[in-house]
């Protein structure tokens, strides 16, 4: 089993006041709330003591004639109103009605006010890990998988609104009210309750040695329904590679053997459950045994009523009702503070430096530096003391083999990480000075792989760029061939785009970030390999719009293709991390260095496809 697994699904402590302490402030709010349901827990105590009560004083008064109070504060309740004629039974009978009505209406309380707090704690704390999660640098991403992001703001922040509705307040409103059940028949007759207590401390134990058994089957459960979890997410991500290799069957046999390890592991759980369950069930019947035993030898003496032998009976089946669902709540209990701990250690994450700080002068000019910048993505360095300057408005761009460290210049350019030595300056302003968010408005990145989201048409294309006046938007459609587009589609900007994109051709989706670039009216313009992914009649579509997307703004492009570059002021030749070569696209092939071996490489692959 796999070390992270166990990692990610294993259980702590059933409370950490420490986690409990900061979730605190999500609870605040709504303190009110907690007050109210504890303070129903004395109120439900003295309520579900009552009703044996009155039952064993109705059984004295048909065995006896006469009522015999077991608890001398209840007296006063048990004989009806004066000039109320109400029969002794009758009255009796109302009683239990209403008592039980009240517990009722008390546990639909309780119930209610706790799931309600569980939900709206719940409900703030999702939207802070939220936004947190948003403002996370890009290397913590890169590290951190997104399936286990998702389970953060699902299931984890499930198991804590579990905590409130069947977690701590249930325990503690189960313990008040065993505790107060010991007291009540300490009180009647300390005999008998010593009696019908003796087997308490055997069922402590076991439900200790159990509790501890349903713990571990509880944690198999959970890593194997992880490792299934995992599972139906690859095969279902890459199910067009699963048909494509035919690997279904392979996939079937995977899944059947880890399904069956977690029924397995289900059954092992529920077979400790259903012991301490039986266990319990035990004890409860030995227990009533005893009482009859001994109070029988008490009635014979006229010691105690056939009154106080019922209440025994019925106060010790419901002594060790909580004890049956220990291990549920127990298990509740654990594993919300396991995911309590797992959500704050996410939102112990620093979040990505400088928002908040100085702004970009508005409009931009579009100067870029850098100045001797490093970076490595782990411990082999993809820039090595790069430097370059690209004056505002002037395009150029960037080449060189795969890994050579292109499109990382455009991430740290963008902020997407930080460089670990050097500076990149923009308009003269160090980026780690400046307002990030402000920083991305004044520049628009447009990816290989577009990402289209969830919605209309209308909103891809100004995603991100605010209010946008529609002649703007009709602007940048014309200027980057993307009329043609709307016009062909039934619902034209309405249309709807399905997950991904995927109901657009990958040219299309291309158009549609020239678009979504346009709109923004960017000073800088950073293009990552942009006509890769397109055919060649759409190629020509793609040009002119990139010629038009660049007229006005400081243009950094990543280029693949290195016939769609002849026209820049500047080309830089990167290899291995490292600036070797720069110039325009005449001077580069005079050079006959890395450029020109690329453009060779290019041209004979053409010649070969023709």
């Amino acid at each position: 089993m796999s070390e992270h697994l166990h990692e990610e699904e294993a259980l702590g402590k059933v409370y950490d006041a420490d986690l409990v302490r900061r979730l605190w402030p999500f609870m605040r709010p709504y303190s009110g709330q907690v007050v109210f349901s504890l303070a129903l827990i004395p109120l439900r105590g003295l309520l579900e003591v009552i009703p044996p009560l009155l039952i064993g004083a109705a059984l004295d008064y048909l065995t006896l004639g006469e009522i015999t109070p077991q608890i001398s504060w209840l007296s006063p309740l048990l004989e009806p109103p004066a000039g109320l004629a109400v029969p002794q039974l009758v009255w009796l009978f109302a009683l239990i009605l209403a008592v039980a009505g009240g517990l009722l209406g008390l546990e639909w309380l309780r119930g209610w006010s706790m799931l309600v707090l569980g939900q709206k704690t719940i409900a703030d704390l999702r939207r802070h890990l939220f936004d947190h999660v948003q403002r996370l640098p890009l290397r913590f991403f890169d590290r951190y998988p997104v399936g286990r992001l998702v389970t953060r703001l699902t299931n984890d922040l499930e198991n804590l609104a579990e905590m409130f509705s069947m977690g701590i307040v249930a325990l503690v409103a189960d313990v008040f009210v065993m505790l107060f059940f010991a007291y009540v028949i300490f009180t009647i007759d300390a005999r008998l309750a010593v009696a019908a207590m003796g087997i308490v401390p055997i069922l402590a134990a076991a439900a200790l040695v159990f509790r501890y058994k349903v713990r571990e089957a509880f944690r198999e459960v959970r890593v194997k329904i992880a490792r299934l979890n995992a599972h139906l997410q690859e095969t279902i991500s890459g199910m067009k590679v699963v048909q494509l290799f035919a690997r279904e069957r392979r996939n079937l046999a995977d899944f059947e053997r880890m399904n069956a390890s977690h029924r397995d592991s289900w059954h092992k759980s529920i077979n400790y459950d259903a012991l301490l369950f039986s266990s319990v069930d035990l004890a409860t019947n030995l227990t009533r045994a005893v009482i009859f035993w001994y109070g029988a030898n008490l009635l014979v003496r006229g010691e105690v009523s056939l009154g106080t032998i019922y209440v025994f009976t019925d106060y010790m089946a419901r002594f060790f009702r909580p004890l049956m669902d220990l291990s549920q709540k127990y298990s509740v209990m654990q594993s919300s503070m396991a995911s309590a701990e797992r959500v704050f250690q996410l939102l112990d994450e620093p979040v990505e430096r400088a928002f908040g700080a100085e702004p970009l002068p508005t409009p931009a000019r579009g100067e870029v530096v850098f100045d001797q910048v490093s970076f490595s993505y782990g411990a082999e360095p993809i820039l090595k003391q790069v430097s370059f300057r690209v004056a505002p408005g002037e395009r150029v761009a960037i080449v060189g083999h795969t890994g050579a460290g292109k499109t990382t210049v455009l991430k740290l350019l963008a902020r997407l990480y930080s460089p670990e030595s050097g500076s990149i300056r923009v308009d003269g302003k160090d980026l780690r000075e400046l307002d990030a968010a402000e920083l991305r408005r004044q520049m628009a990145f447009v990816l290989q792989d577009v990402f289209l989201f969830d919605g209309d048409l209308r909103h891809n294309i100004v995603l991100g760029a605010g209010e946008v006046a529609d002649e703007d938007l009709q602007a940048a459609v014309d200027a980057t061939h993307v009329r043609r587009l709307i016009d062909r589609l039934p619902e034209g900007f309405a249309q709807r785009v399905n997950e991904r994109g995927v109901n657009f051709s990958s040219g299309e989706r291309q158009l549609l970030s020239f678009a979504r670039a346009l709109v923004r009216r960017p000073a800088l313009l950073l293009l990552d390999e942009a006509t890769s992914n397109v055919d060649t009649e759409t190629e020509a579509l793609v040009q002119d719009a990139l010629r038009r997307l660049m007229e006005g703004k400081t243009c950094i492009v990543v280029a693949h293709r290195l016939s769609t570059i002849r026209d820049v002021d500047r080309i830089y030749v990167m290899h291995h991390g490292e600036i070797v070569e720069q110039g325009n696209h005449q001077e580069l092939l005079a050079q006959r260095g890395v450029y020109w071996r690329l453009y060779q490489l290019q041209f004979a692959q053409q010649e070969a496809a023709a």
